[in-house]
């Protein structure tokens, strides 16, 4: 469908061969018949369905909660993160407000 159609001659005899329109890639098409055929069947699918055993789904609830522990766990830790360097950072800033304070009485 996207490839050039281009009339290649074997011989450069200067007469230019044109491509047929009703042929795609060399196959000729059967013209249709005006009689009625059954619509095919639908093809089964070979696909496996899949079949939970009462193991399988333990292992699902368990790995699902092992899961909501380790990120919340994470969260957590990020957020006690923050809050230490807050309160870091409160406390750095009262010993520098006093040592400037301090340094100004004593002017």
């Amino acid at each position: 469908m996207f490839t050039p159609k281009i009339p290649v001659n074997d011989q450069p005899t200067g007469q230019i061969i044109p491509l047929s329109t009703n042929a795609v890639d060399g196959h000729q098409h059967a013209p249709a018949c005006a009689c009625q055929h059954p619509a095919p069947a639908p093809a089964a699918t070979n696909r496996p369905t899949v079949q939970l055993t009462p193991g399988s789904i333990a292992l699902l609830v368990g790995g699902g909660t092992a899961a909501v522990f380790v990120v919340g766990a994470v969260l957590v830790s990020m957020l006690l993160a923050v809050a230490i360097t807050a309160g870091s950072l409160a406390i750095v800033a009262l010993v520098i407000r006093s040592l400037i304070n301090s340094e100004i009485k004593n002017r």
